[in-house]
């Protein structure tokens, strides 16, 4: 099996629009473009149309992903830029043999990529940039469109700079109210000895010339 020059015929192919199928000038649909494509190459269907939607759409990945939390996490992990195009094979088969779903699902492809600037845009003004998005076509046949976004570096290092600045000033303020709680406790200190001192004067001046013992 060999998919060599199949960029080269795949530049023959019309692309559907819509719900109708568009045809060759031999008559052809889309599908049996794509079949008759594949005799030739000696390859499937699907494996022509996925030449096919990486042509359209860029970095296109054939792969299973489950629509749950744990899944989608993984995935973007896994990726990175905008421009990923995740479809369960299963999902694929069906495309490349039914012309009415690979109309849907290119139509889920392309609202993603229609919607992005404006996800962007709006992300950006809340100084958030995108590391990794893109549109997931899961075995069961649902859509997900995933973003994974993080602060931009100017935004993130300004906060850094706050969470400094704050810190530094509790730390200053705390330096000073440990100083004025030492100061108030050496003169809390000095003035207990200035009252000692003083009760002792005042005792030895009150004390009487002659002692007289009553029991004497």
């Amino acid at each position: 099996m060999s998919l060599s020059g199949v960029n080269e015929v795949l530049s023959g192919i019309r692309p559907h629009g819509g719900k109708v199928q568009s045809r060759n000038l031999d008559g052809m649909g889309f599908a049996e473009q794509l079949q008759s494509i594949g005799e030739k190459m000696g390859c499937s269907s699907a494996e022509v149309y996925q030449k096919y939607l990486e042509r359209r759409y860029g970095n296109v990945m054939i792969q299973s992903v489950e629509n749950d939390q744990k899944s989608m996490d993984r995935l973007g992990a896994a990726t990175s830029g905008t421009g990923n195009v995740v479809i369960a094979p299963n999902i694929l088969e069906q495309m490349a043999k039914n012309p009415e779903k690979a109309a849907y699902y290119e139509g889920k492809i392309q609202q993603y990529f229609q919607t992005l600037p404006m996800c962007q845009a709006q992300l950006s003004a809340m100084g958030h940039e995108i590391h990794s998005s893109g549109v997931v076509i899961h075995p069961d046949g649902t859509v997900t469109y995933y973003v994974m976004a993080d602060l931009k570096p100017e935004v993130r290092a300004k906060i850094e700079a706050q969470i400094r600045a704050e810190d530094e000033a509790k730390a200053k303020r705390k330096r000073e109210y440990q100083r004025s709680s030492e100061a108030a406790a050496e003169r809390w200190r000095q003035e207990l000895k200035l009252s000692a001192v003083s009760a002792d004067r005042l005792n030895f001046m009150e004390m009487p010339d002659i002692l007289v013992c009553p029991w004497v």
